[in-house]
């Protein structure tokens, strides 16, 4: 197991390597660099939200209060899990330009 200073090391060696050359880091790393896994926005997230939130409206229009409340609830997780993917995809695309 490393320690805090050797981790921290090898994690500003990875973030040179990434800026430096980052063809290399996509053929070496197995994956774990690539730009397709991280290009594609969380639409499937957003449109779950959606068809969650209108779930909600119709459990409220039909007067299931608890129920509406409780997918309400749902929804803005889902859509804040959509937004935190979306923000650390714009994160690692500014890091990868810079």
């Amino acid at each position: 197991m490393l320690s805090k200073e050797d981790t921290r090391r090898l994690a500003q060696l990875e973030r040179q390597l990434r800026r430096d050359d980052p063809d290399f880091c996509a053929r070496m790393g197995g994956g774990n660099f690539s730009v397709s896994s991280t290009t594609r926005p969380p639409l499937p997230l957003f449109i779950v939200a959606a068809v969650i939130a209108v779930a909600a409206i119709v459990l409220g229009a039909v007067g299931w209060w608890i129920a509406a409340s409780i997918v309400a609830v749902w929804t803005v997780i889902t859509l804040g899990a959509a937004v935190y993917r979306l923000r650390k995809q714009r994160a690692e695309k500014a890091f990868r330009q810079a």
